[in-house]
């Protein structure tokens, strides 16, 4: 016998005597919690067990989560204007953690496409997005 099957015994007895000891069982299943305490322990060494990929299956379809109006989270289905924000409060996930496990291209917008918009109006409105020393005649923004 090798040193780590002795061992591997040597442990299963110590297991096994001190279950015992603090609990009842019949004679004719202590065969059986001797095989199960030794075959749990020998699996401990060795690698562990693949894990099944289950296919991964979006609330809604891919193409139809990119509306004018909103962006649909696939891991829930609700609509938000801004994802961001509520990837990272629900899920812990970043934008980019967030394309990775639903395959999405690098450019997946994170915002609506009319929010975006309107926001972009607003800033350059308010003279924002412009180079110094340039005169821009400010006028209202439609929001």
């Amino acid at each position: 016998m090798s040193d780590q099957n002795e061992d591997l015994i040597a442990l299963t007895a110590s297991i096994v005597s001190a279950y015992v000891a603090r609990n009842n069982v019949p004679v004719g299943d202590l065969a059986s919690v001797i095989a199960s305490t030794h075959a749990a322990l020998a699996g401990l060494g060795g690698p562990p067990a693949p894990v099944a990929a289950e296919p991964l299956v979006p609330a809604v379809p891919i193409r139809k989560s990119v509306t004018p109006d909103a962006i649909i989270c696939l891991e829930d289905g609700r609509a938000f204007k801004t994802l961001k924000r509520h990837l990272s409060t629900s899920y812990g996930m970043t934008p980019d953690q967030y394309r990775a496990k639903w395959s999405l291209p690098a450019d997946y917008p994170m915002v609506a496409p009319n929010y975006a918009e309107s926001r972009s109006a607003m800033a350059k409105s308010i003279g924002l997005g412009r180079k110094a020393g340039v005169v821009v005649r400010r006028t209202k923004a439609k929001i």
